[in-house]
């Protein structure tokens, strides 16, 4: 039987869900020490969680933080319109697919209306919330230190969005503002489980969908030939983790781009562009072609126009042909290749990375 998909956002109820008695009925709500312990290990385990409730916004939020729980919460939504559009609007604003939310109340009737609407969303009763930390779906394989602060990360993306929203300059002066850093690091043991993490959870910004588990990743990074290549990224808001992964074969023929993935979330601040021109500057240093692997699948089309963006083509090259025998072919991967030429630094960003020759640049 196929492990069941990992929910990555959990939508709780207010009143006799997360908190013991009814808000506005006048009662004294207290959070159970057991519910306060579900809250925290879930937040710990890089699990998001928000508020969808039937009460006065203002009144129950100033609740939330007198107990001391309202910062593990994102995008509260506390009004009266019907659950199922505020929990819509939540994995719409988190970009997450219904099927990676469940929503957890009191009430029969709310769960079904939710059900209803959003069929792919798991419904969960009151009762249940003690049982929530053993269930298969709110236990990560890997809990990584991107995990840990991933609430973090988000709450500080709202904030950095609503700045831009409010921003009336050109989008490339918004970015400078920003103070953006880039570091392109070689992965370590403690980063392992954050490096299969973006194998696995990225899809759109994926260049083959190719998935690696612990062991292949330290193959590879033990392996003279090999670079794992992790991508970080911060700014004035703060850190946004681990964003990158890059897997290169280098030869004395050419460089072997096997694997790009990066977070769906920094495709906005030139990531991948950034990334991309910095890999093809190192290979012109060392004079050498780049072949770079690009397999579609249903959602990784923006990873094939960046790719040809950064001027990757289907050009018959002599390095191709032996990159092709060495590391072996696959019928659906196309192999692009690129003729290096330096390319300069980027514009809207600081950048620290190291030498493929060991040296640090930047």
């Amino acid at each position: 039987m196929a492990e069941p998909t990992t929910v990555k956002c959990l939508v709780w109820d207010l009143d006799n869900t997360l908190w013991q008695g009814t808000l506005l009925d006048g009662d004294d709500v207290r959070i159970a020490d057991e519910t306060k312990h579900v809250i925290a290990e879930l937040d710990r385990r890089g699990i998001l969680q928000a508020v969808c409730s039937k009460n006065d916004h203002d009144h129950a939020w100033q609740r939330l933080e007198e107990l001391g729980v309202a910062e593990y919460f994102v995008l509260p939504h506390i009004g009266w319109g019907p659950k199922s559009d505020s929990v819509r609007s939540i994995a719409e604003r988190l970009n997450f697919a219904h099927g990676t939310v469940a929503f957890v109340d009191d009430t029969p009737a709310e769960r079904a209306e939710v059900a209803y609407h959003l069929p792919e969303v798991r419904c969960y009763d009151a009762g249940q919330v003690t049982e929530l930390l053993n269930l298969p779906e709110f236990s990560p394989a890997t809990v990584t230190v991107d995990s840990e602060r991933r609430r973090e990360m988000y709450q500080a993306g709202f904030r950095r969005d609503a700045e831009r929203e409010e921003y009336k300059g050109a989008d490339e002066d918004f970015l400078r503002s920003l103070d953006l850093w880039m570091s392109i690091g070689r992965a370590t043991e403690h980063e392992l489980s954050r490096a299969k993490e973006l194998t696995l959870r990225t899809s759109q910004m994926n260049a083959t969908g190719v998935h690696y588990d612990d062991d292949a990743l330290r193959r590879l990074m033990t392996d003279p030939e090999h670079e794992v290549l992790v991508v970080t990224m911060g700014d004035r808001f703060g850190p946004h983790g681990a964003v990158g992964l890059l897997l290169l074969h280098r030869t004395p023929g050419a460089w072997h781009l096997k694997l790009l993935a990066t977070s769906c979330r920094v495709v906005s601040f030139g990531a991948g562009s950034t990334i991309l021109n910095w890999l093809i500057d190192q290979a012109a240093t060392a004079g050498t072609h780049l072949v770079a692997d690009f397999r579609a699948t249903a959602r990784n089309r923006m990873m094939e126009i960046a790719y040809r963006f950064a001027g990757f083509e289907d050009q018959p090259c002599a390095c191709h042909d032996a990159q092709e025998a060495s590391d072996g072919d696959t019928a659906d991967v196309q192999r692009l290749h690129l003729v290096a030429t330096p390319r300069p630094a980027p514009s809207t960003m600081s950048l620290d990375a190291v030498g493929l020759a060991g040296e640090r640049v930047g």
